[in-house]
């Protein structure tokens, strides 16, 4: 095992140059909340596929496609986790267009809800999304203090402390062009250094064909593309992932960044082309410490296998990747959930324009703090995206109901968007422990299942019986609040 204090010291140096880069880049920039928040027409095609690739890799890749292998369903569990994670940006080449059309001076998800549904769903929706990308900072500091804990000794809590105080300071200083600024430079870091560990644990291994070979010698399903666990985690990981992905704002933002609507259709495709191999190749290694008979938990068989084939300098570079992958969600997710509370909140409580910056850096800090908290307990991070991602996938039909369906409104939406969270959570096997018996049994497949449907059926049938018409030309004359201060 490395040193504790090398591997420190390796860990704080990166980070170092990470917050460098993103005042450089923010310097004399950050005039307004608009500035901090949108970056608006700013990313051309290169960098806006660079920021989503990098934001997209964050340390959940090291342990949630490795943990579906090994105990989800094997390679079609892998190839599952893969497809929804493409599929989520994928659609953002679809979506994103249209509502960036629809309502040009918007910023995000929650102002398209207000326009078209009202405060009180807009609030709902506020809600949903933060929840999921809280969850989503805590399981990155979960991941990342449980990498370098396992490769080096370092205690969990040292780790997420310095990760989420050194990422916190450069992006409540310099706001979504830092966040840019460094992804950019951290997809140039990621991928060759993902593909050097990759590729080269795999040789070390005997290949992908040994990879299959002992996995299928240890447990023939995990290799067996028809093996009904890993088709039942396929399909309700795709239904998961591109919920809670369409209410991430992370995204958003750089929907409202891109320089037009065609380079937002070639970045997130071209970030969709990369993202899929790239969760594809680590989820075999939960395959590889299977067929191996490496013992510890299955979110941590990367690091297994790692530490059993691989030289420490190339070990030390590992818990370097998982620096790189969590600070690059992390300021993504920092700026993002700040969005959300400087752009949407105040107009629900009320804060005047001069506070509005102050106010995003204040949500940056708090939402910082709590994450870093609770990264340090070292939960589940599968089971952690899981639970967010079921109160996206409640959300997300009634929501972008209303881009297809002139009859959709805001009482419909929000009772619709409570009823599949009602029965989903029925469903969901965690949350059985609390919930009386005599349910049916159950499931993530019938959790999201579910979820989806009584909450798209529910709108639809309230929409029709309610029959409100919405002329959706009245979302393009909705400009931003923000945007109004702005120009007083």
């Amino acid at each position: 095992m490395i040193e504790t204090r090398i591997t420190l010291g390796v860990v704080a140096g990166t980070l170092v140059i990470f917050a460098a880069v993103g005042g450089w880049a923010a310097r004399g920039r950050v005039e307004s909340v608009e500035s901090f928040v949108t970056a608006r027409d700013s990313l051309g095609t290169a960098a806006l596929t660079g920021t989503v690739v990098a934001s997209s890799m964050g340390a959940w890749i090291l342990f949630s496609p490795p943990e579906a292998g090994a105990a989800f369903g094997g390679a079609t569990a892998v190839v599952g986790y893969a497809a929804g994670s493409a599929l989520a940006l994928a659609a953002y080449a679809i979506v994103g267009p249209r509502i960036r059309g629809l309502l040009p001076a918007g910023h995000g998800i929650t102002e398209y809800a207000r326009a078209r549904y009202g405060d009180g769903f807009a609030a709902y929706v506020l809600f949903v999304s933060v929840a999921y990308m809280f969850v989503f900072l805590a399981a990155e500091f979960t991941g990342v203090a449980g990498a370098v804990e396992t490769l080096a000794g370092v205690p969990g809590w040292q780790t997420a402390t310095l990760v989420g105080g050194t990422v916190l300071a450069y992006t409540a200083y310099g706001g979504l062009r830092a966040s840019v600024a460094t992804d950019v430079l951290q997809t140039v870091l990621i991928l060759p250094l993902l593909a050097l560990v990759v590729g080269v644990t795999l040789v070390a291994v005997g290949g992908p064909t040994a990879v299959i070979r002992d996995a299928a010698a240890a447990n023939p399903s995990l290799v067996d593309p028809g093996y009904g666990p890993g088709l039942k985690f396929a399909a309700y990981v795709v239904v998961a992932i591109v919920s809670a992905e369409l209410l991430n704002q992370s995204w958003w933002q750089r929907v409202y960044a891109a320089r037009d609507e065609r380079t937002l259709q070639r970045g997130y495709l071209l970030a969709a082309l990369l993202v899929f191999p790239m969760v594809v190749a680590v989820g075999l290694f939960g395959l590889v410490a299977v067929g191996r008979g490496l013992e510890g938990s299955p979110s941590g068989s990367l690091f297994l296998v790692v530490k059993a084939v691989l030289p420490d300098v190339l070990v030390l570079g590992v818990a370097v990747l998982a620096t790189l992958l969590v600070a690059s969600s992390a300021d993504t997710l920092f700026n993002a959930i700040a969005s959300l509370v400087a752009v949407d909140l105040p107009q629900i409580v009320g804060v005047g324009k001069d506070d509005l910056t102050l106010v995003a850096r204040g949500a940056t800090v708090v939402v910082a703090v709590a994450a870093t908290v609770v990264g340090a307990q070292g939960y589940s991070v599968l089971t952690l995206f899981l639970l967010a991602d079921l109160l996206a996938a409640a959300t997300v039909v009634p929501l972008f109901h209303g881009l297809v369906s002139r009859r959709a409104w805001g009482g419909g939406a929000t009772v619709g968007s409570a009823a599949g969270l009602v029965v989903g959570i029925a469903f969901f096997p965690p949350a059985r422990t609390v919930l009386p018996v005599g349910l049916p049994a159950a499931s993530f497949l019938r959790a999201f299942g579910l979820a989806v449907l009584v909450s798209g059926v529910t709108c639809v049938l309230a929409a029709r019986v309610a029959d409100r018409r919405f002329d959706l030309d009245r979302l393009a004359a909705a400009g931003s609040r923000v945007g109004a201060r702005e120009s007083d």
